[in-house]
This record gives structure tokens, sequence and C-alpha cells, in this order.
């Protein structure tokens, strides 16, 4: 497939009228979905808006590149839009975004199509091409430019090509190791893999050229990986440089000097983080810490490593708790009609239940597997089985350990295997083999179960009894008062830790209780945003530009769906009016779960869950008066466009 199949021409924008990032990407979308190109509108700007909230796609130098990959994408496509006056797009730079590719994958897309897409992302850090298309008046010129800057970089590439199979000679590689001419290996990759990991491999293999540097980059992209390095590429490297926003595979540059930093630093300092390797000062990365060594201030706090220890287990254990949530209950919704002793109940109630008791053993054993790589992997899975059962402890218990003595063994089972790999980093290298086989794998699991059946259980088990006494027994004031405390955490932060932490709290309770109370509760807090957003934008219009008022009807189904993401845009650009405003009635609306006894035993859905509910008159009362308070505050305490602009 030729980069022209892709750049569509009836696609292109020359003209963009946005002057907001909001707009730009509904302008752009909408002209997507007048070719053909998307056909659920709402659904692709979701994905492109969670992307956006992860880091920003506005690279700089005037460029931004936001993208996606989801099912409502009909063939892969690139759409170009041209801003002569300038969007600001939250750019890394801070510089207003004038030149915008807007990449849509379909879920399916295959290796034709992603090739293409990273060819065309690698030619956009060429100045000369961005340069060109600042002047570019057509789309035929548009695709001519990038037409003759892909033969250029092809002609490039061979010649490249040539120069290492030269190189792999053995008379080649001896005069390569003996030489001066640095060697350098690298790694990117991003979550999405169609855009910044070919970006980053392209402004490292230009720099790398300019400064008289060989390098090898290996991809993680949509394709799989890509130029993978070898066991002697890595040896014979000065340093390795990883440049990603996911994980990839580090235990084989144990020992190696290293920089890991985002994908982003790839793009915009490729000199920078090669000049650093090349004079040595890159730390040495060790597989006995927990992560690479410290890197001049860029490595991520204590804080931000325990979070994203927690949510790797979160993020793997998710679809457990909701398709297992979700079908259980659906099988407690058939049970009202056929009975406990049908098939129609026992099959999917059973199914339900085994996809259920797989939930804190998947959850501590990816906290482990943070930590401590795959070595933690199999201890962090004994030790979550071991806390979700009540007999395996010295001490007999009428609970097991539960959700929060999951937790703990997550991270016992992960710094169990880093201390271990100090401990044993000086074994002799004949002793390397096995570490992996014997030595980590059976002390991790004689370790990690001792410390759960002598202490975590036996602890954790009396915690969680009363922890589950407490909820099975607290008034009805306490409960409201729990309740509007989670719903309200939920609209908090919409999607970060405190929200995170409240449906984690009702996920454990779910488990624990088999009482979905507090699930009703955080759900109704994470519909209301996005629910008061619509409202405000419908009953206010005048507060709000037209981008904002379409943006906002959208937020309806966003909102009933249990999609608090809705909101971010909004948040981000007037964080006191929507977050207190959302908060209140979040709160509002969780409170009066509990107070009618509304019990949702579904652990996501919103509001099309709502025949599961015991109460669903309840439940919709409680989301519609949450969200008509928090829309009401907001359209009320907003002031008019007119007089923001005074």
């Amino acid at each position: 497939m030729k980069i022209q199949d892709l750049l569509l021409k009836d696609a292109m924008i020359m003209d963009l009228q946005a002057t907001t990032k909001e707009a730009a990407i509904d302008e752009m979308i909408a002209r997507y979905h007048q070719v053909g190109v998307v056909d659920d509108v709402n659904n692709y700007r979701d994905a492109i808006l969670k992307r956006e909230a992860e880091s920003t796609t506005g690279i700089g130098d005037g460029i931004a590149m936001p993208h996606a990959k989801v099912s409502s994408v009909k063939k892969a496509a690139v759409l170009f839009a041209k801003s002569d006056q300038g969007v600001d797009y939250n750019a890394l730079d801070g510089q207003p975004v004038h030149l915008f590719f807007m990449i849509a994958a379909p879920e399916g897309a295959n290796n034709e199509h992603l090739q293409a897409l990273s060819a065309l992302s690698s030619l956009l850090i060429n100045p000369d091409l961005v340069t060109a298309l600042k002047k570019a008046q057509t789309p035929d010129e548009v695709q001519q430019l990038f037409s003759d800057a892909q033969a250029k970089k092809d002609v490039e590439e061979q010649a490249r090509e040539a120069e290492q199979a030269a190189a792999a000679a053995p008379k080649a590689q001896e005069q390569a190791t003996n030489s001066n001419r640095p060697y350098v290996v690298a790694v990117t990759a991003c979550p999405t893999g169609i855009a910044h990991t070919y970006m980053a491999e392209a402004a490292l293999i230009d720099e790398a050229k300019k400064m008289n540097v060989d390098i090898k980059v290996e991809t993680n992209g949509s394709e799989g990986v890509k130029h993978q390095l070898t066991a002697a590429e890595i040896e014979r490297a000065a340093g390795v440089i990883v440049a990603a926003d996911k994980k990839v595979e580090m235990a084989r540059f144990n020992g190696k000097p290293l920089l890991n930093r985002p994908v982003i630093d790839g793009i915009k300092k490729p000199h920078e983080l090669i000049q650093t390797v090349v004079d040595g000062k890159a730390p040495l990365y060790t597989t006995d810490e927990s992560t690479a060594s410290k890197d001049d201030g860029n490595t991520k706090s204590a804080g931000s490593q325990l979070y994203g220890q927690l949510m790797n287990g979160i993020s793997n254990m998710l679809p457990f708790v909701v398709a297992g949530g979700i079908v259980m209950a659906l099988s407690f919704l058939i049970e009202r009609f056929v009975g406990d002793q049908s098939i129609w109940y026992t099959f999917p109630n059973q199914i339900g239940n085994a996809a259920f008791s797989f939930l804190i053993p998947v959850l501590s054993a990816y906290i482990a597997e943070a930590i401590g790589d795959r070595p933690a992997l199999m201890p962090g899975f004994v030790g979550g089985y071991m806390a979700s059962q009540a007999t395996m402890s010295i001490l007999p218990s009428k609970s097991p350990a539960g959700f929060l003595g999951g937790l703990v063994a997550g991270f016992l089972a992960g710094y169990t295997v880093i201390l271990m790999k100090k401990v044993f980093k000086n074994l002799p290298k004949t002793f390397d083999g096995l570490k992996p086989i014997f030595i980590y794998p059976i002390l991790g699991l004689l370790i990690v179960g001792a410390l759960m059946y002598f202490i975590v259980d036996p602890v954790f088990g009396m915690i969680n009894h009363g922890i589950t006494a407490f909820l099975n027994n607290m008034g009805t004031t306490n409960a409201v008062v729990l309740g509007a405390l989670l719903a309200g955490m939920m609209a908090i932060d919409m999607g970060g830790p405190f929200n995170k932490a409240a449906y984690v709290f009702a996920i454990g309770a779910f488990e624990t209780t088999q009482n979905g109370a507090l699930m009703a509760a955080v759900m109704v807090g994470g519909m209301v945003p996005p629910l008061a957003i619509a409202i405000a934008t419908t009953f206010w219009p005048n507060k709000w530009t037209q981008q904002e008022r379409n943006s906002g009807l959208s937020n309806y189904l966003l909102g009933i769906s249990f999609i608090t993401e809705g909101a971010i845009p909004f948040a981000a650009a007037d964080p006191l009016h929507i977050i207190t405003s959302s908060v209140i009635g979040a709160a509002i609306g969780g409170g009066l779960t509990q107070l009618m006894h509304v019990n949702v035993p579904a652990p996501h859905g919103g509001l099309f869950v709502i025949f599961l509910a015991n109460n669903p008159f309840g439940y919709l009362i409680s989301v519609v008066v949450g969200a008509v308070i928090a829309g009401v505050i907001l359209g009320l305490w907003k002031k008019p466009l007119v007089e923001k602009t005074k």
C-alpha cells in the first residue's frame, strides 16, 4: 500500500477553521465521517480523547498526530489538515499547531496498512518536508510531497541496509568492533504503536547518522516487534536507549548502560539521548533493581512507581471483574424467571463465578510481575490464590485475606524476587541459567507461601472479616456517608488515582460480600460528570462554544454507559467549575443509592444494567438527581461566553 492511498485527498482540510483542541478534533472527525472512514463518530472520538488523556499528541514544531485504532474505523487512513492561524493544542513545546495528521486504523488493520502508517509517521521528523507542507495549497501538492519524501527515504534505507549487511560479515564485524565509531542500540514503543513508535525510530536513526554513530532500533508497534535486537548486538553496544511509553522486555539489558525515557524524548531529544550513551553517562541497568537505575531525575518517584505497579495488577484484573461480574449478574436476572435449578441459571452463574475466582490471583500476579518481572509472576499468582482461600492459613479463619491480602501478596512476591536477585547476583556465571528455572521459582514460592500462611492470611483474614461484618451491619447513616464518599472520589479525577481507588474498594467489597450496594454508588459517581456536562451544555448553550455543545451531546451516551472519561476534555479546560460541580452531584447521587438500598450486582454497564438492580427505580433516581444537581450548579456557576471574553 502506498502512502498516497492513506492520504485521502477528499479527506484533507486545507483551511482548518477550529481554534481550540476539542474543536479541531471534532472538525477532523466530522470530515472522516463525511468521507466514510469512520461510521461511529462518538466511538472514534472517545478513543482519540483517551489517547490524548495519556499524553498530548501535539509533538511540537507545529505538528499534532491524534490517532486511534478502533472498530468504528472502516479503512486505514490519514487525514491531513492545515491551520494557518494555528491551534492551541497543548503541544509539548507550548506552541500552536499548524499541521494535523489524524490517523485512523481499524481494529483488524493488516500489516500492509500498519507498515504504510508507520512509514508516513516516520517521515514527519524531516524538517524540510514539514516546512514544505506548511506552504502547500492543494491536496495534490501534499500527496506529491509525501511521495517524494518516501522515495528519498527508500533510497537511504536501502543504502543503510546494505551497509548493515556488510557489517554483519565476520571481517566487517571485527572491524566495526575495533573501530572508534560508537555503536548504540535502542527500543521505541508507544501504547497505540502506529505513530510515535516509528517517529522515534526515524529520529534516532537520522540523528545517529549526523553524529557518525552506528545504531539499531527495535520497534514495538502494532505490527509487533521489528528489527529485534540480538544478544550479540546488545553485548556489542556501548549502551541502550529505551524510548517507550509501554512495557518492553528489559531483562536482556542487564549490566548495560541504559537510558529509559518516554517515547516523545526519542522524537524530540535524539541527540541528547545518543550523546549521553556515547559519553558513557548513562546509568547502569541491572535486573537486581525493581526498575532501571536512576536517571538524572527523570526516573519516576516512588509514589508513581507504586501506582504504576498497582495499576498493572488492576488493568489485568478488570476483564475478569467486568466479564465475570456481568455474566454472574445476568444469571441472577435469569434466576427470577427460571429458578435456581435450571441450567439456564447454573450455566452462566458458574461461568461468572469461575471468572471471578481469578480476580485476586491475577491482581497479585501482575502487581508482582510489574515489580520483579517474569520470575515474580508465579509466586504472585500463588500468593493471590492463598489470599482468596479461607483455609490456607495457620489459623482457622471465617474469612480469607481477600482483596487486601491479595494486594499485599503481589507486593510481597515482587519485592521477594528483587531481594533474591540481589542476594544471588554474585553467583558464578555458570549458575545464571538456573536462577530463573530453579532458584527464583522454588525459593520465591516457599518464601511468599510462608509469609502468606503464617502472617498475611491470619492478619488480613481477621481484618477482612471485620470489614465484611461492618459492611453487612452498618446502619443507613454510615452507608450513606460511605456511598457519598466513594461516589465523590469517582468524580475527582475521572479515571485517575482517586477514581481507581474508589472503584477498586467497591470491587473488593463486592467480591467479599457479594453485595453490590457500593458498586451502585461508584457507578452513579462515574456517570454523573459526563451527564452533568451534557445537561449544562444543553440548557445553558450561551456559556459554551458550538463545538463544546456538540461534544456535550455525546456525553449523554457516555454518561449512561459509565464512561467518565467523556468529561475529561471539559475538566482539563475548566477544572474548578467542572470538578467541583461533578463531585457535589456525584456524592449526592452515591448517597441516595445507599439511602434507597440500591444493589447492583454488576461491576460495569451504567444504566444498561439497570434491570439487574434490586431497585431499578431507586438506581435511576440516584443517577438523575445527582446529574441534574451537578448540571444545574455547573450551568448557573459558569460565566457566559460574552462575559468570559471581557
